[in-house]
């Protein structure tokens, strides 16, 4: 599993900037921070050779001439040379400019680049939901290095990053979950288990907002940033007609064996434990639909159910089911809970001794949350992120006796998601033991360095440190060198997700300090043998 951010982006001082340009600014930034710079101290070129944005998991392609052109994201971003000049950028003889970096692959097996005008951190590849948790967060202190980075040159507007999902004017950018399944399950059971999972799962993983609709003009508060935007059941689109359950075909692994499942309904999360729910609960569902044990529940209108369910902060509000009952979004959630327990509890993944030591944390989290909830939000208010944020802004409305109209609110809310310890109001909280604490600050400082151990990710990302020089391109599925003396580029694929570990490849890099003998080596083996 893995998470994609795309970071809210605003330069205070030049308002009207190009928020692509400013966006590679970030990621060129960055780059001088740590050094994962590739072959000839320019950017890792990202490999696009395996993706297929268009492929739909319902079986068939859309038409390239049809598409929207944000769907095509197997073309990288350009800058025109109008918006270089009008950012006060000079194009050189060849039409290049200087810092226009787009994209860069990270030493911890990330990836850093530019997404629909927003800088975008993607995590490595990880196996639990702790560890997702933690890369997400890595991916927060990476942005904020840019930040520093970039307040420390003078000849650049100061910009700032939030960790949100709208600006309250109509635009909403992804906060995006990834997830490896069988391609054997059909895509219609997921679509039918997941739905009303992901219908009610802003209860326990939404970050909150001020202002409900698209352009937050109504006033109030609501559970979740992303829920006003979607307008479809299941679809392949992610920035218009965005669907519950998104159908990109694009496993970034084996694809015969394969499916990636692309979650874009959630919201972006600084809390620990929303963030670590949104994962852990999602994985066991999942295992719930790969071996047909799913509650059997429908819920009439998702659509309009999950905007009902976000804009109800009571929590009673009643959703019609299709059999005719009349369900809570906290009854709905209980029923995947008492599945996912069952399940568990038969399959024994929730011992104490002979379980796998994430499933029973998962559980017991998620029940402690969902009996929090049941009495009313204050008593999850250090755990469940939107919980955290509506106790905060009641306490400023309270005090100065605002209406919810009143836009102190929105930038209460704006300040909340401020990547800056300083200035985030998250952070104050956190500062204060005021939220939960899952992960600590060293062990986020370290996954900002290094990739996770027990995937591909540490494959690519030990490639980067030790390699960076040799390497002219990379994605989540391969490695591409290029070695002094050779013509031919050397493409290492790393499609099996649970292959290239340190356990598998650890030897591999300490006996090489350069990248001939590495791939002398590596592609002798019988597996890499003619790559």
């Amino acid at each position: 599993m893995g998470s994609e951010t795309e970071y809210g982006i605003h330069a205070p001082s030049a308002p009207g900037s190009n928020a692509t340009w400013l966006s590679t600014q970030v990621v060129h930034a960055y780059a001088l921070v740590s050094g994962d710079r590739a072959a000839g101290g320019s950017e890792a070129r990202w490999d696009y050779t395996d993706e297929d944005p268009l492929a739909d998991a319902r079986g068939w392609t859309v038409p390239r001439h049809t598409a929207h052109p944000s769907q095509l994201t197997d073309v990288p971003p350009e800058l025109t040379a109008a918006q270089i000049a009008l950012e006060g950028g000079e194009l050189d003889d060849d039409g290049s400019t200087g810092p226009l970096m787009m994209n860069m692959v990270l030493g911890n097996g990330a990836r850093l680049y530019v997404d629909h005008a927003h800088p975008e951190y993607s995590s490595p590849e990880v196996t639990n939901p702790y560890d997702a948790v933690r890369w997400d967060a890595a991916g927060d202190q990476v942005a904020l290095a840019a930040v520093r980075q970039i307040a420390a040159n003078p000849a650049l507007p100061e910009v700032n990053l939030y960790k949100n999902n709208t600006d309250n004017k109509a635009v909403s950018y992804g906060s995006h979950e990834n997830y490896l399944m069988p391609r054997s399950v059909p895509f219609s059971h997921i679509v039918r288990g997941l739905t009303p999972f992901f219908t009610t799962r802003a209860l326990i993983c939404g970050a909150g907002r001020v202002g409900k609709g698209q352009d937050g003009s109504v006033p109030g508060f609501q559970l979740s940033q992303r829920a006003d935007f979607f307008e479809a059941e299941v679809g392949l689109e992610t920035t218009i007609r965005r669907p519950i359950i998104n159908t990109r075909d694009e496993p970034h692994a084996t694809a015969e064996k394969y499916r990636r499942l692309h979650v874009i309904i959630g919201d972006a999360n600084f809390s620990h434990v929303s963030n670590y729910l949104k994962f852990g609960t999602t994985s066991l569902v999942l295992d719930l639909i790969e071996n047909g044990e799913a509650p059997q529940v429908e819920v009439q209108g998702p659509v309009e159910a999950l905007r009902a369910v976000s804009h109800d902060t009571t929590l009673r509000g009643l959703h019609r089911l299709a059999d005719g009952r009349r369900a809570t979004a906290l009854d709905i959630q209980w029923m995947y809970l008492e599945a996912a327990a069952k399940r568990a509890a038969a399959t024994g993944a929730s011992d104490s001794v002979t379980g796998d030591g994430h499933t029973s944390q998962v559980l017991a989290r998620w029940e402690q949350v969902l009996t929090g909830l049941a009495g009313g939000p204050e008593a999850v208010a250090g755990q469940v992120e939107w919980a955290a944020k509506l106790g905060l802004l009641e306490q400023y409305r309270q005090r100065d006796s605002l209406g919810w109209d009143n836009p102190r609110l929105g930038l209460i809310d704006l300040q909340w998601s401020d990547v800056r310890p300083e200035k985030g109001l998250y952070h104050r909280l956190l500062a204060h033991g005021r939220m939960e604490r899952l992960v600590s600050d060293a062990d986020i400082a370290a996954a900002v360095r290094q990739p996770p151990s027990d995937t591909r990710a540490y494959f690519r990302g030990q490639c980067i440190q030790r390699y960076g020089a040799s390497i002219v391109g990379a994605s989540w599925d391969s490695v591409i060198f290029e070695l002094p003396g050779q013509r031919r580029l050397r493409r290492v694929p790393t499609r099996e997700p649970l292959r290239g570990t340190q356990a598998l490849t650890g030897r591999l890099f300490a006996a090489h300090p350069d990248a001939e003998s590495f791939l002398a080596e590596l592609l002798d083996l019988p597996a890499l043998k003619g790559q």
